[in-house]
C-alpha cells in the first residue's frame, strides 16, 4: 500500500535575479516526486528595483518593505498558477517553503535578508508557509548559507562513490559528499552572476546562451590571475557569498579599461569554472562524481570547461539522479518546509559553521 502524499510548494528566486522557481513537491517518499513545476519571470521593473537594493540608496528601508510586498504577491501568484496547472487543491498542500529574494547577505555582521512578506503569502494563498530560513543558523554562529547541502545528504549520497553535489546559479555552491565523511558544503564563487551583468551591460541581454559569447573571446590571463587574487577564493569553508562582494564595481577595480568585451565574458567564464574547479580539489579531494544543477548547468562552454579542468571526475546533470537540474533549489525548499513544521534541524554545522544543528525558518500559519 502507498504512502499518502505529503505535498509542498518549494519557492525559489535566487542571486540571478531572473524570476520565481516554484514546485509542487510528494515528500511522503525518501526521493522527492516532481508533481509540477512553473517559471515566473521577473518583468524588468522589479529587476532593476531589486538591483537597486543592493547599494544603499536614499529611503532604502521603505523601498524594501514596498518590494517585499510585491515579491509576495508574485510568490502567490506564482503558487495559484503552479496548482492550477497541477490540478491540486490549496487544502492539499501542507506548506509553502518560500526562499525569498536575497539583497544582503552579511553573516560576518550577524545577518543575511532575503525580501518576502511571509504573512501576506500566507493570507493571499491560504498556506502555511516557511521562510527566513538562514537567520536561525546564523543566530548559531553559521553563515546561514548554503542550505541546499542538508537536502543533498539526504536525498542523494551513494553508499560507495565519492559525489558532489554542483549548483551554478547566480553564486555557485558545492554540496561534498563522501561515503566515509561527514558532507561538507560552501560556496565557491561566482556561477552566472558576472557573466549575466556582463553581457546585459553590453548586449542587453540576460544571460549567454550556452556560453556562446563567452566562446566568442579569448581569456585573458592578466585579468583572470587579478581576480583569483580575491582573498574569498583562498578562503577555507564554511564560507559564503554574494552580490555584496562579486558585483560589476567588483570587476570593474580589476579592469584597465581596453579589454574586449567578448575577452572579458571568455574570462569571466574562466573565473567561474576555474573557481569551482579548484575548490573541488582542494576541498573534495577524491570525488569521482560531479552532478551539475542550476542555470548555469546548461552553459555548453562552462560544462567543457570543467570537464577539461576535471579530467578525473565524471560530468553529468542531476536529472540522471532523479531530480531535473533546474528545480533542484526549489524542491530543496519545499523538504526545508517539511523539516521545519515537524521541528527537524535541517542545517549542517560541518556546512555552515554554526555550533549547533537548528530547526530552520520562520513558520506564518494560514
Amino acid at each position: 500500500m502507498s504512502a499518502r502524499p505529503d505535498l509542498y510548494i518549494g519557492i525559489m528566486s535566487g542571486t540571478s535575479l531572473d524570476g520565481v522557481d516554484a514546485v509542487l513537491v510528494d515528500l511522503s517518499q525518501a526521493a522527492p516526486v516532481l508533481i509540477s513545476s512553473h517559471y515566473q519571470p521577473y518583468a524588468k521593473p522589479l529587476k532593476e528595483a531589486l538591483l537597486a537594493l543592493h547599494q544603499v540608496s536614499h529611503n532604502e528601508l521603505h523601498q524594501s518593505q514596498l518590494i517585499a510586498n510585491r515579491l509576495a504577491r508574485e510568490y502567490a501568484d506564482a503558487t495559484l498558477a503552479l496548482l492550477k496547472n497541477a490540478g491540486v487543491a490549496t487544502a492539499s498542500v501542507q506548506a509553502i517553503g518560500c526562499h525569498g529574494q536575497t539583497v544582503r547577505h552579511r553573516p560576518e555582521h550577524g545577518y543575511s535578508v532575503q525580501l518576502n512578506n511571509g504573512a501576506l503569502l500566507a493570507e493571499l494563498t491560504g498556506l502555511h508557509v516557511v521562510c527566513d530560513f538562514r537567520s536561525r543558523d546564523i543566530a548559531a554562529g553559521g553563515q546561514g548559507a548554503p542550505l541546499v547541502p542538508a537536502f543533498h545528504d539526504k536525498v542523494l549520497r551513494h553508499p560507495s562513490i565519492h559525489r558532489a553535489i554542483l549548483n551554478i546559479g547566480g553564486i555557485a555552491n558545492l554540496t561534498d559528499l563522501p561515503p566515509d565523511r561527514t558532507t561538507a558544503g560552501f560556496d565557491t564563487g561566482p556561477g552566472n552572476l558576472l557573466m549575466d551583468a556582463w553581457i546585459a551591460r553590453h548586449q542587453g541581454k540576460s544571460f549567454d546562451k550556452d556560453g556562446t559569447w563567452a566562446a566568442s573571446g579569448k581569456v585573458i590571463p592578466a585579468l583572470l590571475q587579478r581576480l583569483l587574487t580575491e582573498p574569498f577564493f583562498a578562503a577555507a569553508p564554511p564560507r559564503s557569498t554574494g552580490r555584496d562582494l562579486f558585483n560589476l564595481a567588483w570587476l570593474g577595480r580589476h579592469l584597465k579599461g581596453d579589454e574586449a568585451p567578448a575577452d572579458v565574458q571568455a574570462t569571466l567564464l574562466a573565473l567561474t569554472g576555474d573557481s569551482i574547479a579548484s575548490a573541488i580539489q582542494r576541498f573534495c579531494a577524491g570525488a569521482k562524481e560531479i552532478y551539475l544543477c542550476g542555470g548555469g548547468a546548461h552553459n555548453e562552454a562552462l560544462r567543457s570547461h570543467l570537464r577539461h579542468a576535471l579530467p578525473q571526475c565524471r560530468i553529468q546533470e542531476t536529472e540522471v539522479l532523479g531530480i531535473a537540474a533546474d528545480w533542484m533549489e526549489a524542491i530543496a525548499f519545499a523538504w526545508l518546509a517539511q523539516q521545519a513544521l515537524h521541528l527537524r534541524p535541517a542545517s549542517l554545522p560541518a556546512v555552515t559553521g554554526a555550533r549547533h544543528p537548528c530547526v530552520l525558518g520562520a513558520i506564518y500559519p494560514a
